[in-house]
């Protein structure tokens, strides 16, 4: 009936190249001689299960049936008065019962009685004595090896809907791991100011709010991006990208910084504008080691390198501070700041700065004080005030126009 043969070198290639076990193709083969077999041989609301010998290529076939009792299972009159006619008020009687019996189906209270499917407990004990109520018991069946036309190709449907699905297991399993980290692709098409990338078993899609402003992607390109999240839809699995996302500047530096990988420095808190600005606070669990002086690298070549994927997006390395004013006062930079203070409260910080460092301390169009602002978690406002040196230089000033 089967060809041993090539039944275990299309399981071989398909656990090489799809990463589907053999044992979910075996699993496939059975279901798809069991619906065959039912479909030509089988009774209406029989289960059949089949098993399969690999090795020797036999099948055999089983009739399952649930052990119920009158506790369980619905048994229907034998003999009903049927209707002489069928009228409209008499259909729609039979309509409102055919419903009251799908409620209480629906609801899993009791099932209707079928020979086919259930067997009483009675009967079950005369074949196995301590057969208990939920029970399956199985009787084989006669081996059958004719399947007329559709039978066979509904088994065919069941072993490629099976593979699909085993399939899909994999690739779920596979990139569900990697949900987090840096991956590549290759572009494959720009559609509607969306990315689609080739990501080998599954396809990636690189939205245009996830990509960095100015960046212009090629068909054919490789690429890196952040795997934020692995999604399960009816065409199969999809992977949503990004390359705007806070953790993949965080990660790429990971990659460039053997003291993140190894735990000497430790990334705390990421703001980041994509294609613009960032700014990145990091610390360092061993005081010989300098976290700013790990991440910058020597002559700048570990921050460059970063600088460069992201398209020369700069980046502010910050040391963190567990002293919410040193930390405050350090993620503004390069401002130099005069005095901070914090209201807990309302999670608010007001820094005091010198006139000549306030546009500083905000930045071009308020960028530098609201990634600070993200970095920290704190709302910031900055206030000028006269330093006493400018305080004299005024007075001094007035002095000699009087």
């Amino acid at each position: 009936m089967f060809d041993l043969k090539v039944i275990h070198s299309v399981l071989s290639q398909l656990e090489e190249e799809r990463g589907i076990p053999k044992e979910k193709i075996i699993e496939a083969i059975e279901m798809a001689l069991a619906t065959a077999y039912k479909k030509e041989y089988g009774k209406r609301g029989q289960i059949v299960r089949a098993t399969f010998d690999l090795n020797s290529g036999k099948a055999d076939f089983f009739q399952v049936k649930k052990v119920v009792d009158d506790s369980t299972v619905i048994f229907e009159e034998e003999s009903e008065t049927p209707e002489p006619a069928h009228t409209e008020r008499g259909d729609r009687n039979e309509r409102n019962e055919r419903q009251e019996k799908e409620v209480v189906l629906a609801e899993g209270e009791k099932e209707r009685f079928n020979p086919e499917h259930h067997i009483l407990i009675e009967d079950a004990k005369k074949i196995k004595k301590d057969a208990m109520l939920g029970d399956e018991m199985i009787f084989p069946l006669e081996a059958k090896n004719d399947y007329g036309r559709i039978a066979a190709q509904t088994a065919k449907q069941v072993i490629i809907q099976k593979i699909r699905e085993a399939e899909k297991t994999s690739v779920l399993k596979e990139f569900g791991i990697r949900e987090g980290e840096i991956v590549s692709g290759t572009v494959q098409r720009m559609e509607r100011g969306n990315v689609f990338l080739d990501m080998g078993r599954a396809s990636g899609i690189l939205p245009y709010e996830e990509q960095i402003p100015g960046e212009h992607y090629r068909q054919g390109e490789r690429i890196r991006v952040y795997l934020s999240r692995v999604e399960e839809t009816p065409k199969g699995i999809f992977l949503r990208l990004s390359r705007a996302h806070p953790k993949f500047l965080a990660k790429l530096f990971e990659i460039e910084v053997p003291e993140i990988v190894g735990g000497v420095v430790e990334v705390k808190a990421v703001a980041r504008e994509a294609g613009s600005r960032s700014k990145i606070a990091v610390s360092s669990n061993d005081s010989h080691i300098d976290p700013v002086g790990s991440m910058v690298g020597q002559r700048g070549v570990r921050v460059s390198t970063v600088m460069s994927e992201l398209g020369g997006e700069k980046i502010d390395i910050i040391e963190w501070s567990a002293e919410q004013e040193k930390f405050i006062e350090d993620a503004l930079s390069p401002a130099k700041t005069l005095k901070v203070t914090l209201d807990t409260a309302e999670q608010k910080a007001t820094v005091m700065v010198a006139e000549d460092q306030q546009s500083l301390a905000i930045g071009k169009g308020g960028q530098n004080v609201r990634l600070a602002a993200k970095l920290t978690g704190w709302k910031i406002d900055i206030q000028a005030t006269k330093t006493k040196a400018e305080e004299k230089e005024s007075e001094g000033d007035t002095e000699k126009a009087s």
